[in-house]
């Protein structure tokens, strides 16, 4: 968190395994229009369903 509120980072990622579930951890440092530090976001995600994917799937035109 140091870094996002020097300015040297905007974003960092993590990923662990919980139980069955293959989770990433996203924090995003949040700031107003002239970059000041107000806080970070912590985004999370159970990303096993999309290591399973298998083929393609395309937009219909």
């Amino acid at each position: 968190m140091k870094d996002f509120k020097a300015g040297k980072k905007d974003n960092e990622d993590f990923w662990i395994k919980l139980g069955d579930q293959f989770v990433l951890i996203r924090y995003f440092a949040v700031r107003n229009s002239e970059k000041e530090y107000l806080g970070v976001l912590e985004v999370t995600q159970n990303i096993k369903p999309i290591q399973e994917i298998k083929g393609e799937k395309r937009l219909m035109s």
